[in-house]
């Protein structure tokens, strides 16, 4: 039995189909079974092409329409469109193209109550990290080589909190250029070229300045190193030198002997370490009164608004010899000056930008030294104590002085004992200085 369709037989073919020709007219098209012809021009019926069909491919296979007249052979309604007639898939129009809507609707509006929530919540989260790490950062810097235990024989302690604040001619960690160029000199050792006492209330802020040259007596006290206790002798020296004799714990000894006010922290900062807060601040705006030179500090300043880098205002604050009453002009620029330095560290430009923040904290923290029990907190409030002072909302005044002895300033004890009590009681100050 033959299997070949009618048009496919042995009889019907000839020696142009299936064995190749050598002519060069194109083989006819087959006629294969599964595939149905449609009707050719004039014929009906299918797969048998009529003599008028073209000797090739007059009869081209038609392809099953699934987007023709009628029913689609799936069950769908009239004019279903596959996509595949233009090559793309599903509908071809994309979402909200032109073939019509989303099979999945439109997309939903975006929560934005819930996303505020989310963004403040990161936002937060980042600033209490931020803020905990910078804490404990600036914590780890400061140090804490004071300890005011060894204090002996205390005043009580009054209301408010007492600073004894200290800038010492300390060139540790400087090097011989930076000397030459800051105009430190190279002595051994250490000594006070300022001293305040900062007191912090309820009442108003008061920075008294004690003169270097005041004159004190040397109490009782016990070493720093030794733990010998050494008996007073009524031994009467400037100030400065009881810093010289046995460091800062029996400066902090000698000023509650002298003054009867109790010394609740203690702040010192080295020449080199308040040159480089000034520098990372960006510098500091002063107006000066009145110009002046000195050859010992470096210092050349004319009158008029300014602003100072580390250098100059390292000679600002240590200049003496040009003023007629050396010491006490001294105090009052440093007074001046330390108060213009806190505003200006205050400053949004300062706080806001971690670019000039934390580059001031680090100088600052690593160039003081405080007491053991000295916290960021403590420090905070001095600082911001400082800032109120030279806006106006407190006090700033020298130790009052009588006349002076040997080289020596007196303290005027009537005055003295005046302004002791208010601080101690946390009082608005009456007692001028000079």
């Amino acid at each position: 039995m033959n299997d070949w369709p009618e048009a496919w037989s042995d009889d019907n073919r000839d020696n142009r189909y299936g064995r190749g020709s050598a002519s060069g007219q194109p083989e006819g098209a087959r006629s294969m079974r599964q595939v149905r012809r449609g009707p050719a021009p004039g014929q009906g019926g299918y797969g048998n092409p009529g003599p008028s069909a073209p000797p090739y491919g007059g009869g081209i296979p038609q392809q099953p329409s699934y987007g023709g007249q009628g029913h689609d052979g799936y069950g769908g309604q009239q004019g279903y469109d596959s996509g595949y007639s233009n090559g793309q898939v599903y509908d071809g129009g994309g979402p909200g193209g032109p073939e019509g809507p989303q099979p999945y609707g439109p997309r939903p509006a975006p929560n934005w109550r819930r996303r505020i929530k989310w963004t403040a919540i990161i936002v937060v989260s980042a600033l209490v990290v931020t803020s905990v790490a910078t804490y404990f950062w600036a914590d780890s810097k400061l140090h804490r080589d004071v300890d005011l235990s060894k204090v002996i024989d205390r005043p009580e302690a009054g209301k408010g909190t007492n600073y004894l604040i200290v800038g010492s001619d300390s060139r540790a960690g400087m090097s011989s250029e930076e000397k030459k160029q800051l105009h430190t000199g190279s002595a051994e050792g250490q000594r006070t070229d300022s001293m305040m006492i900062l007191h912090v209330g309820d009442n108003g802020d008061t920075l008294v300045s004690l003169p270097r040259d005041s004159d004190v007596e040397i109490p009782s006290y016990k070493g720093s190193t030794s733990g010998k206790v050494y008996q007073g002798q009524g031994r009467h020296t400037k100030l400065n030198a009881a810093y010289a004799e046995d460091g800062p714990t029996l400066l902090v000894r000698t000023v509650e002997y002298n003054t009867g006010l109790h010394i609740d922290h203690y702040v010192e900062i080295g020449f080199g370490g308040f040159a480089k807060i000034v520098d990372a601040v960006g510098g500091v705006e002063i107006t000066i009164d009145k110009g002046f030179k000195d050859k010992y500090s470096g210092a050349d300043f004319k009158a008029g608004k300014q602003t100072l880098n580390g250098e100059q205002a390292l000679a600002f604050v240590r200049t003496r010899h040009a003023f007629a009453t050396s010491d006490l002009e001294r105090t009052k620029n440093q007074q001046k000056f330390l108060s213009a330095l806190a505003h200006q560290v205050a400053t949004p430009t300062t706080i806001l930008n971690p670019f000039k923040l934390y580059p001031t904290l680090g100088a600052g923290l690593d160039s003081l030294t405080v007491d053991k029990d000295m916290s960021l907190w403590d420090l905070a409030s001095m600082f911001w104590a400082m800032k109120g002072v030279s806006g106006g909302d407190g006090t700033s005044m020298n130790m009052p002085i009588s006349g002076s002895s040997g080289g020596n300033l007196l303290w005027d004890k009537a005055k003295v004992k005046t302004l002791v009590d208010e601080l101690k009681n946390d009082e608005k100050v009456t007692v001028t200085g000079n």
